[in-house]
């Protein structure tokens, strides 16, 4: 396990435990899309905003590795799904935890929505990659979202709470999920996990609300955040990252952060 201890320590704050993990693997489900298209020139400007890992498919180190700049860690995505697919919640392995290490990742995540028709087969690819995953030394992140027919309300504390904990008994070593809405709530979520949690970014939205967004999960007891979109989409991803690190590792509040957006 000590090559996991290692590897974690490249993505997560050696000082805070936190960390800042800005996904870019939506180019599988969505196609290309501002702020992929130079992935290179997006890894750069976050990294020098402080992010702590980048997160995307096997063409992240392929096309977006950069031989240049400030080091970032690099978290390499096994499962995917196209928006055009008869079930885009489901989920299928594309990769494999050997082939992550040969190219260098740090880390490997799944995607796994609890609720879904094929949940149980997702579920059983978690599991598998969970113990390769221990075999290797290498971290997993598990995207445990509540998603799918039988979810009625995908940020309910209950639903949240059964996808985070579903994600550690199965071996994941830090679980993505989204934000319950409150830091009381989201609390329970955490409190009920037993490996550090990072909440999602969900949908584009304007800096004030995300700001408010991290600040609301950080004092609901969460490890960090794993934000895309209103991250690699912003005008400058590095200032956004800067200040989102002011929340997540210098316990600034959002107003501060807002405040820092402007300098």
């Amino acid at each position: 396990m000590r090559g996991k201890q290692i590897r974690l320590e490249r993505i997560m704050d050696r000082n805070t435990g936190r960390t800042i993990i800005v996904p870019m693997d939506h180019g599988v489900t969505a196609g290309p899309m501002p702020g992929l298209i130079d992935m290179g020139r997006t890894v750069d400007l976050v990294a020098e905003g402080g992010a702590n890992a980048v997160l995307g498919h096997l063409g992240l180190p392929l096309y977006g590795h950069r031989r240049w700049g400030r080091d970032i860690g690099l978290i390499l995505h096994l499962s995917a799904s196209t928006s055009a697919g008869p079930d885009p919640n489901e989920k299928v392995i594309v990769n494999t935890v050997t082939n992550a290490l040969k190219m260098g990742a740090d880390a490997v995540s799944v995607h796994i929505n609890i609720g879904a028709a094929s949940e149980a087969k997702m579920l059983a690819d978690l599991g598998r990659v969970a113990v390769e995953c221990m075999e290797w030394g290498m971290p997993l992140l598990a995207m445990m979202y509540p998603r799918g027919p039988k979810i009625d309300d995908e940020k309910s504390v209950e639903m949240v709470s059964l996808a985070a904990r579903a994600g550690a008994e199965l071996g994941a070593d830090i679980i993505k999920t989204v934000y319950t809405g409150d830091p009381d709530t989201f609390k329970e979520v955490t409190l009920g996990c037993p490996v550090p949690v990072v909440v999602a970014g969900g949908s584009k939205t304007d800096d004030a609300a995300t700001l408010a967004l991290i600040e609301g999960a950080m004092e609901g007891g969460a490890a960090g955040i794993s934000i895309g979109r209103n991250a690699f989409q912003h005008p400058h991803p590095d200032r956004f990252v800067r200040a989102a690190a002011a929340i997540v590792h210098g316990g600034r509040s959002a107003e501060e952060a807002m405040e820092m957006m402007k300098e």
